[in-house]
């Protein structure tokens, strides 16, 4: 009797990842169905996700702009504890790193809800007797899935910009973990500009999806047409 193969790890990984996904998508189908037993709508559940990754990316922003202050106040460094700099530092770039994991979970949790939303809008527009009606409906789902593209696209175009930022302000918390004295400090001044010119740059970024959040919910809230569930 030939043994069986043994599984390798890209195999595991094969077989699991599917099945992940899988289990995920459920989860999220027990959630709606429970969510809109109460009451509440996948619209509604759309917008509180985009207000709650607009705020995410509002605190992301102070956030990084305080990594970028602390920043700069360090290679102006003077004399004094170089212990303490160091743990300041790295205390913002431990806040920076939490902070841009919220903005990426709730950003998904946008395009989760989004993508269900739009599913169940598209399969309803048949139920639909009336032709006006259906031909008003789909167009609102066009213009709708026409801002929330733009959403999309303005917020994974900010979470781009945080990776960047991070490695950079990484390596600098790395390397005076290390060289805890002023000439390494003074070393670093000239990263300075590079770090600021990628927070500048992922502070517009944040500026701009958070305006299109903002601009996307009132388009929700102001719509009052959004086709219900069937299960109303």
């Amino acid at each position: 009797m030939s043994k069986q193969p043994v599984p390798t790890p890209a195999t595991l990984a094969d077989i699991l990842n599917p099945l992940a996904k899988y289990l995920v998508a459920q989860c999220q189908k027990l959630y709606f169905r429970v969510v809109e037993s109460t009451g509440q709508h996948k619209r509604d559940i759309l917008v509180r996700r985009v207000e709650s990754a607009r705020d995410s990316l509002e605190e992301a922003k102070d956030q990084f702009q305080s990594a970028l202050d602390k920043f700069s106040a360090l290679t102006q460094f003077d004399g004094g504890d170089l212990e303490d700099l160091y743990r300041q530092l790295k205390l913002e770039f431990d806040y920076s790193t939490a902070k841009a994991l919220a903005v990426k979970d709730r950003i998904d949790a946008v395009q989760d809800v989004a993508e269900a939303l739009f599913a169940e809008w598209e399969g309803e527009l048949e139920q639909y007797s009336n032709r006006s009606l259906r031909s008003a409906s789909r167009q609102k789902l066009k213009l709708t899935q026409q801002h929330y593209g733009q959403l999309i696209s303005a917020m994974r175009r900010a979470e781009s910009k945080i990776e960047p930022v991070l490695r950079v302000f990484q390596d600098q918390v790395l390397f005076l973990k290390h060289n805890l004295n002023a000439k390494a400090i003074a070393s670093l001044e000239h990263e300075l500009t590079a770090m600021a010119v990628g927070v500048n740059g992922l502070i517009g970024a944040m500026e701009k999806s958070i305006g299109r959040a903002n601009d996307f919910v009132r388009s929700l809230n102001g719509r009052k047409a959004l086709p219900p569930s069937s299960e109303d």
